[in-house]
């Protein structure tokens, strides 16, 4: 009897009237992980400021929430197709707006990165769910390009509100406040929320696995972790005893998920070349992107002096970019190709991080603002087809599993980005040479440098900033041209893994 039903309740969701409106809340929830993200990039120097860092504790500041989501996101979108999308969206986005006090009120920088761990398992919650319910709530296959293509350009839009509503507020209030901005986005989320959107599982879940829970959790963390102590301070004991505790953990999970009668994930989608395609450019491309991401808004207010919300500004173009391709890049994906459009948006992306290269400490807004348009172009077009080819490749009874690959290969991605590229500038930014009486924490941070400047006579403190920016800047160049290559590197594999890949045409 069950299966009898299930075909009319799919009708009956496909059409319902409220499926637009029940989208703009699912937005809201990706608004509210982007926004998050994009202000804290803003925000560092602040934090550096306040809570006085270290260089590695500043980077664990920025990538903790990478690594404990990464690790959580299967588990929790296989959760969700378990007990229920809508549930566990609700739940975790209610869960993030209060983890997000305890993030503006930190006192310490082991405060701080155990308050973004804490909010990386709610955020775990989130963009899985929100994929999942597209899936289930558009089953025309032009109108869910159409939906993909909204999610993508509000994640993309969150990266612009983030900076200019973060900016506003560090120019007015306490760095603490960029975080409390998530509080109203949840509260409209959930109320909202409650009455639009419906609920979807899987109707022959299985139980859920624990022992697997805990093997991809250990395992993604242990790996990650490893790349990033390697990138730092090159192969130690601890780091090979991370390397291979990780390796060891998700061969297990991968072995166990392979045996059992209702995984967690379901292997065999990495064997439809299309899906893995699609997961790989992800990962690929958020890696090489990173680094610049994460250290552009230093750039901006600390190399070139600009205020926090200038600098917010100044960072617009890519976000509009990503909006204007997101929303055609599945009409584009079946009037040219899937691998054309792919590959296109990640050789455009590559390009201009190429010539981010030639970034200097006077460079004009011009060429950076072109730069970031035609980044933000690139990827909207790219991450939207791909998000869009996995959604289509599965059924939608593993849409939360499979979303969450695509959002671990996301965050994966900007994991070790930051941990691999990050560590290029911070090792060059650390060997400048400062004029004597420099501070040994000058070294740690570029935010640590301008205010050690501020306790020296006017004569060093110059030297000391125009060393630090200098170097800061190379760094920055040097990581810009190993994302270029990365990035470059990932437009031609995904020429030839996504080949023959269509979008499914409308039903």
């Amino acid at each position: 009897m069950t299966s009898t039903l299930q075909p009319a309740r799919a009708a009956e969701v496909e059409k319902r009237p409220g499926r637009w409106l029940a989208l703009s809340v699912l937005v809201l929830a990706v608004l509210l992980v982007a926004v998050d993200a994009t202000v804290l990039g803003l925000a560092t120097p602040y934090i550096s400021e306040d809570l006085n860092p270290s260089g590695t504790q500043l980077l664990w500041i920025g990538d903790v929430y990478s690594f404990v989501i990464a690790g959580l996101l299967v588990s929790m979108g296989s959760l969700g197709d378990r007990i229920g999308r809508k549930r566990i969206l609700l739940c975790g986005a209610t869960a993030f707006g209060a983890i997000s006090v305890l993030n503006a009120y930190a006192t310490t920088p082991e405060l701080m990165i155990l308050a973004r761990a804490l909010l990386g398992v709610a955020g775990a919650t989130l963009m899985p769910a929100t994929l999942a319910l597209i899936r289930n709530l558009f089953h025309d296959a032009r109108e869910r390009s159409l939906a993909v293509g909204i999610w993508g350009a509000t994640a993309s839009a969150g990266t612009a509100v983030g900076p200019i509503a973060g900016g506003f507020l560090l120019e007015h209030f306490w760095w603490g406040s960029v975080f409390l901005i998530n509080l109203p986005v949840m509260a409209v989320l959930v109320l909202v929320g409650i009455r639009t959107l419906p609920e979807s599982r899987n109707p022959n879940p299985g139980p859920w696995d624990l022992a697997g829970v805990l093997l991809s959790l250990v395992g993604m963390i242990g790996i990650v972790y490893a790349v990033k102590e390697l990138a730092t301070h090159g192969l130690t004991w601890s780091t090979a005893a991370a390397a291979l505790l990780g390796a060891a953990a998700l061969y297990g999970f991968v072995h166990r998920q392979l045996t059992m009668p209702t995984p967690l994930l379901d292997m065999r989608l990495f064997g439809r070349r299309g899906f893995s395609g699609a997961v790989l450019a992800d990962l690929l491309t958020v890696l090489g992107m990173s680094g610049l991401v994460f250290f552009l808004s230093q750039y901006l207010q600390l190399v070139q002096g600009r205020r926090p919300f200038e600098a917010g500004l100044a960072e617009l173009p890519a976000a509009v970019g990503a909006v204007a391709a997101g929303l055609v890049a599945g009409r584009a994906a079946r009037h040219f190709s899937v691998r054309a459009v792919v590959s296109g948006g990640l050789a455009a992306v590559g390009l201009a991080l190429a010539v981010l290269t030639t970034l200097g400490r006077a460079t004009g807004y011009p060429l950076l603002g072109a730069a970031l348009l035609v980044v933000g172009v690139g990827a909207g077009f790219s991450f939207t087809v791909t998000a869009d080819v996995i959604l289509s490749s599965v059924p939608k009874d593993q849409a939360g599993a499979a979303s969450a690959v695509s959002e671990t290969a996301y965050e994966l991605g900007a994991a070790l980005g930051i941990a691999l590229l990050g560590s290029i500038v911070t090792g060059v930014y650390r060997g400048f040479a400062g004029p004597a009486g420099t501070p040994a924490q000058a070294h740690e941070s570029l935010g640590a440098a301008v205010e050690s400047s501020a306790h020296m006579a006017p004569h060093s403190a110059e030297a000391l900033l125009t060393a630090a920016r200098d170097s800061f800047v190379h760094g920055l160049q040097l990581a810009s041209g190993a994302g270029a290559a990365v990035l470059l590197g990932t437009a031609v594999a995904a020429w030839f893994l996504l080949k023959g890949q269509k979008l499914e045409s409308a039903e």
